[in-house]
C-alpha cells in the first residue's frame, strides 16, 4: 500500500499503522516453553518461576508407567498424560502470583508456577 505522506490524511494513516503494529495483543507474543517432569509421584521442578504477563506452553513429561492428569483450577488447564508419555498445555499470560497444579489421579502430587 502506498501512502502519500505529504497530506495530513497520509500522515494520519501512517501513524495509525505504526501504532497498530506496536500494540500487538499478548496472544501475539511468542509463548515461552517450560518443561516439567513427573516421576515417583513428584513434579520436578516442584516450583517454577515464570515471567508475568507472558503466554506459556507447559511441556509435561510423565516418566512413570501410570498415567497422570495434570490439572490446575487457577490456571484453567487439564490434560491426561499417558505413562512414559508427554503432553503440552497452553497457559494464558498470568498476573503476578502463585498458581498451584496437581495430578488429579493423586492429589498429593502438586507443584506451583510463580509469576513475577
Amino acid at each position: 500500500m502506498l501512502i502519500n505522506l505529504t497530506t495530513k490524511a497520509g500522515i494520519g494513516v501512517a501513524a495509525c499503522i505504526a501504532l497498530l503494529t506496536l500494540a500487538q495483543p499478548a496472544q501475539a507474543q511468542q509463548a515461552k516453553e517450560i518443561q516439567i517432569t513427573h516421576r515417583g509421584k513428584q513434579f520436578r521442578p516442584a516450583e517454577v518461576s515464570v515471567a508475568a504477563r507472558t503466554p506459556l506452553t507447559l511441556r509435561i513429561k510423565n516418566l512413570d508407567a501410570e498415567p497422570i492428569e495434570f490439572e490446575s483450577d487457577t490456571l484453567h488447564v487439564e490434560a491426561v498424560i499417558n505413562g512414559n508419555g508427554e503432553g503440552t498445555v497452553s497457559v494464558q499470560p498470568l498476573s503476578p502470583g502463585r498458581y498451584e497444579f496437581f495430578d488429579d489421579f493423586n492429589q498429593k502430587t502438586h507443584g506451583y508456577l510463580v509469576a513475577k
